[in-house]
């Protein structure tokens, strides 16, 4: 996308995001309608939130709570040491910052435009295509004039190479043209309006279409816009890309080398339409919704997500004490699929390089790799049942197929590192040393993990404790068995999800986590044998050590989200209250 081309004021918007200053929310400057029927990729923020719907959003309050100051006044400072230690670069106060950062309570767009037409034909086939900057940037400067002109200024202060500027006009406006050696930028202030672009046929596009004057077809006429459209609806922030287009955004270009092009069109990248959606605030909570659509036949690359599940195995061993589940699903031997069509080119380097790995691993694991992957049901995942997050309370899973055969398969893999195995039912309990093996002689063995191989899941911790505790209480898995919040949150979703997750914010014990940072950061700095890299999160630590913990509890209760395949495509949806 070539973003180094565009002024350095983009780059710190899109760190100053984080830091939502309150100011007034306002329409964006190009909306889809606005935008050419070509646009490849856009993302328009609305605007900081203001008023009640600010107030009322638990993610905000929390970030405007006053008890949160050491962590903004952390993230501040960490900002400014990194850019007033960058080389060439004019230093910057907290002040200074914080000034900036209101810049972010207007809107803007940012874009990317491909060429209208290919590269010229009278071009050799040994000469390089010329270099394309499609990005422009539109900022609503309103009530900002000064601020963003003396942004500006301070930025180019401290550069080293003097550019030459000249004043052009550009769609009967009067701009900048600033050539340096790393190539042109345009610029200009019309009307409420900050306009910058790298070429000058697209400044002129962008300029027509902001005045009311562009003519043609809009994006929000395209096909790929319709798909996407009802992702887009509202939110403060929403993006839009056109997957496909990623090759030109790339570089991608009619020179690269056969086995290049072979690689991109084996992998079907035409088959993913769009990936779009937004942020928006509904009352207390913040949602993340968005999508990639396409086409979904099989061969395609929504090969690599799996059907989904209505009732994954897993959720037998949730239970009311239950902090945290993740679960997701995936297809192996879909993704085994795409990598032997992306990298199969009879003769190349790269099929033959992926022949000599596959031999290897099948040698290595005694059977062949699709056989193997077939025994995983393609289930992975994590939940967590300490308020403290204890890491020895964590438990890993994986659905599996064919009990007998994925011991065999395990038993072959860590043939070395295996110290026992006993059964208990219907469950084989396995002691793995993750340092020293049982072929090295004299080399104990030590930092144990410990595995459960059940009809149908590996559950892995690092007590074994850990997990005897989860399997005695596992149950028949059904909707009616899960716990009343969990239960609540998986009902916002379609029955059947390759993803689910849920964080029950109100069961973390926030100051015994706050408390178990504190031991693990001050034992790392006891053993730590380079105090220099324990320096570079001294800011990080301060405010960790003086975080008043009851902040978070106020204001957050729970996280949820899911995902779900079908055949328009990948669809995601994540809400924090």
């Amino acid at each position: 996308m070539c973003l180094r081309r565009l002024p350095l004021m983009i780059h710190l918007f899109a760190v100053l995001v984080f830091i939502m200053p309150k100011g007034a929310a306002a329409q964006s400057p190009l909306e889809a309608a606005q935008l050419p029927a070509r646009t490849s990729f856009y993302v328009v923020w609305h605007g900081s939130p203001v008023g009640d719907a600010r107030k009322n959003n638990a993610l905000m309050s929390l970030w405007d709570d006053p008890d949160l100051a050491p962590a903004r006044a952390a993230m501040v400072d960490a900002i400014v040491s990194d850019a007033n230690k960058q080389k060439d670069k004019p230093g910057v106060t907290r002040d200074e910052l914080a000034q900036i950062a209101t810049l972010l309570d207007n809107p803007f767009t940012i874009g990317y435009l491909p060429r209208r037409e290919p590269a010229s034909k009278s071009v050799t086939a040994k000469a390089a295509a010329p270099a394309w900057h499609g990005m422009f940037f539109v900022y609503d400067r309103t009530g900002k004039e000064e601020l963003l002109s003396k942004t500006i200024l301070q930025m180019r202060s401290g550069e080293k190479e003097i550019p030459k500027l000249s004043e052009v006009t550009v769609a009967g406006v009067k701009a900048l043209k600033i050539e340096k050696k790393s190539g042109t930028t345009y610029w200009a202030e019309t009307g409420k309006y900050m306009v910058t672009a790298g070429e000058e046929s697209i400044f002129e596009e962008v300029l027509n279409r902001l005045t009311g004057k562009g003519a043609g077809a809009s994006l929000a006429d395209s096909e790929a816009y319709r798909e996407a459209q009802p992702l887009l609806s509202g939110g403060m922030l929403e993006f839009f890309l056109r997957v496909p287009q990623i090759k030109d955004m790339a570089g991608d270009s009619s020179d690269s080398p056969p086995e290049l092009k072979a690689m991109w069109s084996n992998l079907k990248l035409d088959s993913l339409h769009v990936f779009a959606g937004h942020i928006s605030l509904e009352g207390a909570r913040t949602r993340l919704q968005g999508g990639i659509l396409g086409d979904t036949a099989e061969g395609s690359l929504f090969d690599i997500w799996a059907a989904g599940q209505s009732q994954p195995g897993s959720l037998a061993y949730v239970t009311p004490e239950t902090v945290y589940y993740n679960e997701s699903q995936i297809n192996l031997l879909g993704i085994y699929s795409m990598l032997k069509r992306v990298l199969a080119q009879p003769g190349s380097n790269t099929a033959l390089m992926a022949k000599t790995m596959e031999n290897a691993a099948q040698t290595r694991i005694g059977m062949p790799l699709p056989d193997a992957l077939a025994l995983t049901t393609g289930e992975f995942g994590t939940m967590q049942t300490s308020p403290a997050l204890d890491p020895d309370k964590r438990i890993f899973y994986a659905g599996i197929r064919n009990k007998p055969e994925t011991l065999k398969l395990i038993r072959t893999i860590l043939s070395d590192r295996l110290t026992s195995e006993r059964n208990d039912g219907n469950v084989t309990y396995l002691k793995i040393s993750l340092k020293g093996n049982q072929g090295t002689t004299g080399v104990a063995q030590w930092n144990f993990y410990h595995l459960a191989v059940t009809p149908d899941l590996l559950l892995g911790a690092s007590k074994s404790e850990t997990l005897r505790g989860a399997l005695s209480q596992g149950r028949p898995v059904g909707a009616d068995s899960l716990p009343v919040n969990l239960r609540a949150a998986r009902a916002q979703f379609p029955e059947k999800l390759i993803g689910f997750s849920y964080y029950d914010l109100q069961k973390v014990d926030w100051p015994a986590l706050q408390q178990n940072w504190k031991t693990q950061r001050a034992k790392l700095a006891a053993d730590s044998k380079n105090p220099g890299a324990m320096q570079k999160t001294k800011a990080l630590d301060d405010w960790m050590n003086n975080l008043n913990p009851a902040v978070f509890p106020r204001h957050l209760h729970s996280m949820t989200g899911g995902s779900w395949k079908d055949a328009g495509g990948v669809h995601f949806d994540e809400w924090l209250d």
